[in-house]
């Protein structure tokens, strides 16, 4: 059974820092390029980074760049995402998503809040 599951969202002050995390299982972490989007009410899904399997690639989106990290631990089947100096426009359901070839999954989407 392929799962994707994401956690490490919550409330967090402008200024601020998350570490969101997705746990991937049922299928070979080590061969997806795995990436995370978030997406906010009304408004399309949106690439907020991405990361080709082995980590040695990366690429974000130009409102991210410099503040968020992605990184993944093949070994532990984990990617991470760090997001330092969070501003009230990143929040938004964070998902995280794997793709080899057709085959896409998605995991359940993690809340973020950057509120004062």
């Amino acid at each position: 059974q392929v799962q994707l599951v994401e956690s490490g969202g919550g409330s967090v002050q402008p200024g601020g820092s998350l570490r969101l995390s997705c746990a991937a299982s049922g299928f070979i972490f080590s061969t997806y390029a795995m990436s995370w989007y978030r997406q906010t009410p009304g408004k399309e899904r949106e690439l907020v980074a991405v990361i080709s399997s082995a980590g040695s690639s990366t690429k974000y989106a130009d409102s991210v760049k410099g503040r968020f990290t992605i990184s993944r631990d093949n070994a532990k089947k984990t990617m991470y995402l760090q997001m330092n100096s969070l501003k009230p426009e990143d929040t938004a359901v964070y998902y995280c998503k794997g793709a080899w070839a057709q085959t896409v999954y998605w995991g359940q989407g993690t809340q973020v809040t950057v509120s004062s």
